[in-house]
């Protein structure tokens, strides 16, 4: 759970993820030095939750993308079998994480999508009409220059298996932002990782603002063809981490 100025948001999305009925369940903060005090609301976690709850505090805030690297890369150190990838704000409902988990082991799927854009699925209905139709957009833009055959490139809210995860080589990617969602799937699909999407109901934000800047979004619309000419990426091993049966993006 990656966080930048997210104290308000954090304690009450923490709470309710450590309700869940998961066994061995622990949640990983990343905080990027938030001048909001949200890395001291993270150790204070910690201290309620002793070794359920763990922060790793970066000096510099280098980026979102860098950021879930980081967490990543030490869940599966520390011996995660599973890894979700989900933000502190409230808009990945804690209610679905269940549902990923169940859907990983049910299908044996390298990464599991919480998906906006499949059937059921849904956005905020507080997001205006242009935010709405910019995300959809994004979405079949990236599919057609990449062809993933992923409805939910962009999605923040994943759930990936271990093995994946050490495979695709979190320490090549070079994506800094939220394009990092993009560029990790892209480099799962060419790994012959399986993929399954279900659907979510995305939530607005409950405290704060959005990190969505126009820098993020031309980074976000220049990678596809960065990946697609360039070779951009996470290379994949040439027999690739995936033992789950089904083709990349079965089950939509």
């Amino acid at each position: 759970m990656p966080t930048y100025n997210e104290a308000e948001s954090l304690p009450g999305t923490a709470r309710e993820l450590l309700a869940l009925p998961l066994p061995g369940l622990r949640l990983l903060v990343v905080d990027d030095a938030s001048p909001d005090g949200t890395g001291r609301v993270a150790d204070e976690l910690t201290e309620r939750h002793p070794g359920r709850v763990e922060v790793l505090h970066r000096t510099t805030k280098d980026g979102l993308g860098r950021a879930y690297a980081a967490g990543m890369a030490a869940a599966v150190a520390h011996g995660a079998e599973y890894v979700l990838q989900m933000d502190a704000d409230g808009s990945h409902p804690v209610r679905h994480v269940p549902q990923l988990v169940g859907s990983a082991l049910a299908t044996g799927a390298d990464l599991v999508v919480g998906s906006r854009y499949v059937p059921g699925g849904r956005l905020a209905t507080e997001w205006p009409a242009h935010r709405r139709l910019l995300s959809r957009w994004a979405n079949r833009y990236v599919d057609m220059v990449l062809r993933t055959g992923l409805r939910d490139i962009t999605a923040g809210f994943a759930l990936w298996r271990a093995g994946a995860v050490t495979a695709l080589g979190l320490e090549r990617a070079r994506s800094a932002g939220y394009s990092f969602q993009i560029e990790l799937k892209h480099a799962a699909v060419r790994a012959g990782c399986s993929a399954v999407e279900i659907p979510i109901h995305f939530e607005e934000r409950r405290h704060g603002v959005s990190k969505m800047s126009a820098a993020v979004q031309v980074e976000a619309a220049l990678l596809p063809w960065r990946l697609l000419l360039g070779g951009l990426g996470a290379a994949p091993p040439e027999d690739g981490p995936g033992r789950a049966p089904g083709a990349p993006g079965a089950g939509r």
